[in-house]
């Protein structure tokens, strides 16, 4: 099997979870706010207002809107972009949550 054989397969052991959720993105200190479009146990979706590159480190934060539950951190590198309209989609792999 290819690397890209095995990348596609891999990509498909994980669900993923259509959300809409806001997002911050934190980057170079820089505080950015986005919107998660999907969710896996390896990674996530997320939807920006501003360009980043493949190999960027970023920290995403989903606050809860419940006060009994904690919400999600994790430091993550995006491993993918995609442009749509005046945004940029991007595949960012977990490294670890926090």
């Amino acid at each position: 099997m290819s690397e890209h054989e095995r990348d596609y397969a891999e990509k498909r052991d994980f669900i993923r979870m259509r959300i809409d959720a806001d997002v911050s993105l934190i980057h170079a200190g820089q505080e950015i706010a986005g919107t998660c479009v999907d969710l896996s146990s390896s990674g996530m979706q997320v939807q920006a207002p501003r360009q980043f590159t493949v190999g960027d480190l970023l920290t995403v934060r989903i606050d809860s809107e419940h006060a009994a539950l904690r919400g999600l951190e994790a430091d993550t590198e995006v491993v993918w972009t995609k442009a749509v309209g005046d945004d940029q989609h991007l595949g960012l792999k977990i490294l670890k949550m926090r």
